[in-house]
């Protein structure tokens, strides 16, 4: 099996092109053995394109845990660079049929060599029952979630999957590894959800840590980033084009007066080559 290893701010990603193919029945179980570390090729997530109707690929992706994602910011950047290196789709934008819908991201030439893409990622549902959180519906903005007795203050966004997204005053503060995992699985969140930590340096920066749903602690998250500018906005924060610096590099990512958001980073293949097999 010929696959490509990319990454997006070091969320890393294996790609398989299977338009002739066709989706593999055990994509979940391929999933979780190409996503080991130690005995398959190591990765967040196991990305598929596929050919479809009504765009001009289809982008399905299974996190590391076998579970499937709506939705990836980075593994879509990824994916849109993949396509136009192989020369299959024409001009500089490519849609893209995700679960979460179409989306259109927009390669960015520098020097004659494509080093960022720039993705329209949407308009953010913002109501409980789109999220899905349990209780009565309406906007979830700040209001106390307790896990683990301690009570934090969260802000629900949807970019095709849901983000639970925490300001706090000091990021380094923050157990990660503590919280992460008890947010994602808490009750009140009947498809799980991501966990970002937000600490705003300015209304122009934010800084954050994330912890995604199937995946755990990655280095970035696209989609992630684009839910914490939508919420440090609704919070009023932070200004509706804002830096996401998270461990892995930054992004920017504008949620502009149409009510998209648009977000542009780099997408970078590391390296190709042949998967026999973890057994």
């Amino acid at each position: 099996m010929e696959f490509s290893k990319w990454h997006g701010l070091g969320n890393d990603f294996v790609i398989l092109d299977v338009r002739r193919d066709g989706l593999p029945a055990d994509a979940p179980a391929l999933a979780r053995a190409v996503c080991d570390r130690h005995f398959g090729i190591g990765a967040d997530g196991l990305v598929f394109i596929l050919q479809t109707a009504g765009a001009d690929i289809e982008m399905r992706i299974f996190n590391s845990d076998g579970s499937e994602a709506e939705m990836c910011g980075n593994a879509i950047r990824c994916v849109a660079k993949y396509v136009y290196d192989e020369g299959t789709v024409d001009g500089m934008a490519v849609r893209v049929k995700t679960l979460a819908g179409i989306m259109v991201p927009r390669l960015i030439p520098e020097d004659g060599a494509v080093a960022k893409v720039r993705v329209d990622m949407g308009v953010p549902r913002l109501n409980r029952t789109e999220i899905p959180m349990l209780g009565e519906p309406g906007r979830v903005i700040s209001e106390p979630l307790t896990v683990n007795g301690r009570t934090f203050n969260i802000t629900m966004v949807s970019m095709g999957n849901p983000h639970c997204v925490i300001f706090v005053p000091d990021l380094e503060e923050v157990d990660l590894l503590q919280f992460g995992p008890a947010i994602e699985r808490h009750h009140g969140f009947p498809r799980k959800t991501n966990v970002e930590f937000v600490q705003v340096l300015s209304p122009q920066t934010v800084r954050v840590k994330v912890w995604e749903r199937g995946a755990g602690r990655t280095m970035a998250c696209g989609t992630g980033a684009c839910a914490v500018a939508v919420a440090g906005v609704l919070n009023g924060l932070t200004e509706r084009s804002v830096r996401v610096e998270l461990p892995g590099g930054s992004l920017d990512i504008a949620w502009e007066e149409d009510g998209r958001v648009y977000m542009t980073g780099p997408a970078v293949k590391v390296f190709e080559g042949r998967y026999f097999g973890s057994q």
